[in-house]
């Protein structure tokens, strides 16, 4: 996910802004250290314009 956020030109801050989050949070998220409702991974992989199932599977 820090790639795709990356890719995208966005900082944590911004993207936690975005998702209604804190940048602490996410950057939990971006370690995998939290657990996400669906509709948070929905939301995520919308901001980030992506599939959801997308970061859901690890990449090979």
């Amino acid at each position: 996910m820090r790639g795709l956020r990356r890719s995208r030109g966005l900082t944590q801050e911004q993207l936690a802004e975005e998702l209604g989050v804190t940048p602490r949070y996410l950057a939990g998220i971006e370690r995998g250290e939290r657990n996400l409702t669906l509709d948070s991974v929905d939301a995520l992989a919308e901001q980030l314009g992506v599939e959801s199932v997308s970061l859901l599977t690890t990449a090979p």
